[in-house]
């Protein structure tokens, strides 16, 4: 079964301290986006919500700092964590950021243990956050399913591995059964093949994530693990007979 990759937008000008933090993330198995200037980044995080944003303070056309104040008017971003990268070590440049609301700084020159330990730090505490504060919007689900212990097990595995293509091998391997059994069940229980099943089931998680507020349709394709936003687009309106943006803005006209 594919992993699924911790993301990472790394805001760097330094062609050279770029490279080689680019190199050590992945090395690491997080997936990079490099951008070279705040701008830049601003630009890409219009349309993509990483798990973690790693910015230089200091950099010509747009630094950190201002970034960061930008993307943080943004609630998608609210629990997104920032670590800011700099060579300044003056404490009231390093209390006002702390005090806008930077999760944590980088000083140059850097240890590499340190960066990965950071990162590793700030995704538990978002974590622990979003679980604290987030609806399970799966609960009904859970329920309404609970009377049928083969539903519920598989509904459990496909919770645990939402932003990923499950392959149908590993998942009937999970269930102890074999890939016939696992779609035999299913037909028998939901009269759809377990694609079917596994594909609407990931888009009732966007719909919930919809409710709950979600606007990027961008981030509705990576939290469900669609190959292509086109693929989830064209799944969504099958299922729904309407697309996905419009049926945000459905919801947004009925609150």
């Amino acid at each position: 079964m594919e992993k699924y990759k911790l993301k990472i937008v790394l805001i760097e000008d330094d062609l050279a301290l770029g490279s080689a933090i680019l190199e050590l993330l992945i090395l690491s198995d997080f997936e990079v986006n490099w951008l070279k200037d705040g701008a830049e980044g601003l630009k890409y995080l219009e349309k993509n919500i990483p798990d973690v944003i790693i910015s230089d303070l200091m950099m010509p056309i747009m630094g950190g700092g201002e970034l960061f104040l930008k993307i943080r008017k943004n609630i998608k971003f609210k629990t997104v964590p920032f670590i800011v990268i700099t060579a300044n070590m003056d404490d009231d440049i390093k209390f006002k950021q702390l005090e806008n609301g930077v999760n944590d700084f980088i000083m140059k020159p850097f240890n590499v243990k340190e960066l990965i330990y950071k990162i590793k730090n700030v995704i538990e505490l978002k974590k622990s956050i979003e679980k604290k504060h987030t609806p399970d919007p799966f609960s009904k689900v859970t329920i309404k399913l609970s009377e049928k212990d083969f539903l519920t097990s598989l509904n459990e595995i496909l919770v645990k591995h939402l932003k990923i293509k499950i392959d149908m091998n590993e998942l009937s391997s999970q269930l102890f059964i074999s890939k016939s059994t696992l779609d035999k069940r299913v037909r028998k229980l939901t009269n759809k093949n377990a694609s079917q099943y596994i594909r609407e089931f990931k888009l009732d998680y966007a719909v919930e994530l919809i409710h709950l507020g979600e606007k990027n349709i961008q981030y509705l394709v990576d939290q469900t693990g669609f190959s292509s936003f086109s693929y989830f687009s064209t799944s969504f309106k099958l299922y729904l007979n309407v697309t996905p943006r419009d049926y945000i803005k459905l919801i947004q006209n009925e609150n």
